[in-house]
């Protein structure tokens, strides 16, 4: 999409305000806060991260802004914790289903999934002409000293953000095909990155990208680790054959949740800790690693069951 060179509004961000209006829930306040994130990611993350050098300059004044526009939106939400969360999330999905986000051909909307995204805000996936997708240099990596590389690895799916970014970050985006996401979705795997589905209040309320995730210099990991519970598990647990583990310790060195242990050169998961990415299942050369459904993990993000379940139900 090119350039509108004859307004003050750039065509995606008319597209973006338009999409907003017939939103259910979304309010003005949500709107300015969805292009302030969109518009400038790197200074809205490096300042959330604490990493950029005008972040306790510039925090402040974010959050007083927050403040005095919080009465025009209909969704209160306050600062950390489960609140935050509620508004903010991402949803470990493996590599097989990650795959299947980005090769999706029909515009699909999948409202209140509730099971699958148990947060009471940015819980629908509609994907708007979902072929659309872009790859943006991580703001996270971005915002680091000595990043994970390479650095485009967040897959924008869809429009309005797809567009939005394309036209916004020309410099550091560039649209990819359907065939090349999914190899960039493989490469992180391989390299022992996470693929997380996100979706958040301000960007519609709902799902928008794949950010493939390394531990250490993922936002959204980083605040699960201080208490804000951000992350929501595949809906599987990894379990390990202990009785042919050969001790090798492949497994845990690539384990991004840590929950992987080696206890008498055998390596041991902790279930609580398990997200159920699956890196470890093809870490391990003896396939010896598997992933099994956990309800108590909750319900896996399927794409293709959702969607045939939508057309039965319609």
């Amino acid at each position: 999409m090119g350039t509108n060179n004859k307004g003050l509004m750039k065509q995606s961000t008319k597209t973006f305000y338009q999409e907003g209006k017939i939103t259910e829930d979304y309010s003005l306040y949500d709107f300015l806060h969805g292009y302030l994130y969109s518009r400038w990611p790197y200074l809205y993350i490096g300042v959330a991260l604490g990493e950029h050098k005008l972040a306790r300059l510039l925090k402040p004044l974010f959050l007083g802004l927050s403040r005095i526009l919080t009465p025009f939106s209909d969704n209160h939400v306050v600062d950390g914790g489960v609140a935050w969360a509620d508004a903010y999330h991402g949803k470990v999905v493996p590599i097989n289903e990650a795959k299947k986000l980005v090769n999706i051909k029909e515009e699909i909307v999948l409202k209140d999934l509730e099971t699958i995204i148990p947060y009471s805000q940015a819980k629908d996936i509609i994907m708007l002409n979902p072929e659309r997708i872009v790859a943006l240099d991580c703001p996270c990596r971005l915002s680091r000293e000595n990043p994970c590389l390479p650095l485009d690895v967040c897959l924008i799916v869809g429009d309005p953000f797809a567009s939005f970014i394309l036209e916004h970050q020309p410099e550091k985006s560039r649209l990819v095909s359907s065939g090349e996401a999914m190899e960039i979705l493989q490469a992180e795997h391989e390299r022992g990155h996470v693929s997380h589905a996100f979706f958040k209040d301000a960007m519609l309320n709902r799902f928008y990208a794949i950010c493939n995730c390394c531990a250490c210099c993922c936002g959204a990991f980083q605040a699960h680790r201080n208490g804000t519970p951000m992350l929501m598990s595949s809906g599987y647990t990894a379990e390990i054959n202990e009785e042919l583990c050969e001790g090798c310790g492949t497994c845990q060195e690539f384990c991004q949740f840590s929950a992987i242990q080696m206890v008498d050169e055998i390596a041991t998961i902790d279930r609580e800790a398990c997200f159920g990415c699956g890196v470890c299942v093809d870490k391990c050369h003896n396939n010896l690693i598997v992933l099994n459904l956990d309800p108590q993990k909750g319900i896996p993000l399927e794409i293709e069951k959702l969607m045939k379940e939508a057309i039965s139900v319609g």
